[in-house]
C-alpha cells in the first residue's frame, strides 16, 4: 500500500488523522488538496498527502514525519553541501543579500548580533558579515553536525538540534527563518518562541514558499517544487501567513513577493522524469541535474519580471517586529 488516507496507516508507520488540525490556526476542518513524493532526494517511495485549511487556506502534510529528521534530510540535502556543489545556494544568497541589505540598515548600534534558524554551515551568515562590518555575533541552529564542524570553522556558534529545543540568554537584533518555518510542525509556536529572544529593535526576516501562486497551481497535482515532500510541512500565503503573526504578537513591517526559480525548476524536471524525458537518482539531487541551472536561471528572470508588474511568485519576505505592549499607567482612569 501507499500513501495514506484518514483512518489508515501511512507507509511510515505513522496513522493519518481522521480530522487533522491545522498546525497553523489549529482548526480542525480541511480538505484534501493534493499527493505528492519525494522527487528531489528520492529518500523514500511513500506517496504523502497534503491539506487545506478551511479555516485559514493553509497547507498541511498529514501524517508529519517528525520522527524520521535523519531520513528525510539526507547527508547531500542542499542546505548541508559545500559552496561548490550548491547551485541552488548560491543564487539564494546572491538574490537574498539584496533584501538582507535594506533589513540591516534599519537596525542601530555597533554591536548587532544575529540568528539563523536552519542556517547549515553557516553560509547566510557570511554573507551578512560581509554585508555589514557591525555584526559581532552570529548564532546557527540546525540539524547536521558536519554543517555545524564547518559553521564554528567559519566563527559562528552552533546548535545542533530543532529550533524547538534551542535554549539562550541571547537576545537578537535580526532573526532569519529563510526557508525554514514551512520545516516545523508547530509554526506559531516558533514565532512565539523566537519573538522572545528579540532585542527591543529586533525583527525577525522570513523567506517562506506563496501558496497563492502560478506555478503552485499548475503543478498542483504534478509534485509542485514548493511541497519540497515530504520536507515542507506547513505552506502559506500571504493572508494566512501574516494572520499568524498577528495572532503572534508581530506586526508586518515589510512585505515583498520574490522569484521562486528553484521550485519551477523542480516541477518541470519532475515532469519530464515521469515521462522518462530525464534520469534522476538519490545519488544527484534533482538541484543539482545539468538541467536545473539554466531552467532556475530563466524563470528567475520570468519571475522577477513578474513582480514587478503585480504578480505574486511563489516565495515572498515578510519582516515581522514585535506589537509593543501598551504601558497600562498612561490608561485613563
Amino acid at each position: 500500500m501507499t500513501g495514506h488516507t484518514a483512518g489508515r496507516t501511512a507507509p511510515g508507520g505513522q496513522a493519518a488523522s481522521p480530522a487533522p488540525r491545522c498546525p497553523a490556526c489549529r482548526g480542525t476542518g480541511s480538505e484534501p488538496w493534493a499527493r505528492a513524493r519525494d522527487v528531489e532526494y528520492r529518500t523514500t517511495d511513500e506517496e504523502f498527502g497534503y491539506h487545506r485549511c478551511l479555516r485559514c487556506g493553509a497547507l498541511f502534510i498529514d501524517p508529519m514525519p517528525v520522527d524520521r529528521l535523519s531520513e528525510i534530510y539526507p547527508a547531500n540535502y542542499y542546505a548541508y553541501a559545500s559552496e561548490e556543489q550548491s547551485f541552488v545556494h548560491r543564487v539564494k544568497d546572491r538574490l537574498d543579500s539584496l533584501r538582507l541589505r535594506r533589513t540591516l540598515s534599519r537596525l542601530s548600534g555597533d554591536d548587532l548580533r544575529i540568528l539563523d534558524v536552519g542556517g547549515g554551515d553557516g553560509r547566510q551568515l557570511d554573507v551578512i558579515r560581509a554585508l555589514d562590518p557591525r555584526v559581532t555575533f552570529t548564532q546557527v541552529v540546525d540539524l547536521d553536525p558536519e554543517a555545524q564542524a564547518r559553521a564554528v570553522e567559519r566563527g559562528h556558534r552552533y546548535f545542533c538540534g530543532r529550533v524547538e529545543e534551542f535554549s539562550t540568554d541571547e537576545r537578537f537584533d535580526l532573526i532569519l527563518l529563510i526557508n525554514l518555518i514551512e520545516h516545523v510542525s508547530d509554526p506559531g509556536g516558533v514565532l512565539d518562541r523566537l519573538r522572545r529572544h528579540l532585542t527591543p529593535q529586533g525583527s525577525i526576516l522570513i523567506k517562506t514558499p506563496n501558496t497563492d501562486s502560478l506555478d503552485a497551481r499548475l503543478f498542483r497535482h504534478r509534485n509542485w517544487g514548493g511541497y519540497h515532500c515530504p520536507r515542507h510541512w506547513v505552506l502559506f500565503d500571504r493572508h494566512n501567513l501574516t494572520g499568524l503573526a498577528a495572532e503572534r504578537g508581530l506586526a508586518v513591517r515589510a512585505f515583498a513577493y520574490t522569484q521562486g526559480a528553484p521550485f519551477w525548476g523542480v516541477s518541470l524536471l519532475a515532469a519530464a522524469a515521469r515521462r522518462g524525458w530525464v534520469r534522476v537518482s538519490a545519488e544527484r539531487p534533482m538541484t543539482r541535474h545539468p538541467l536545473f541551472p539554466p531552467l532556475a536561471a530563466a524563470f528567475a528572470g520570468f519571475d522577477l519580471l513578474r513582480t514587478t508588474l503585480g504578480g505574486r511568485p511563489s516565495q515572498m519576505f515578510v519582516e515581522l517586529v514585535p506589537v509593543p505592549v501598551p504601558d497600562s499607567s498612561d490608561a485613563s482612569p
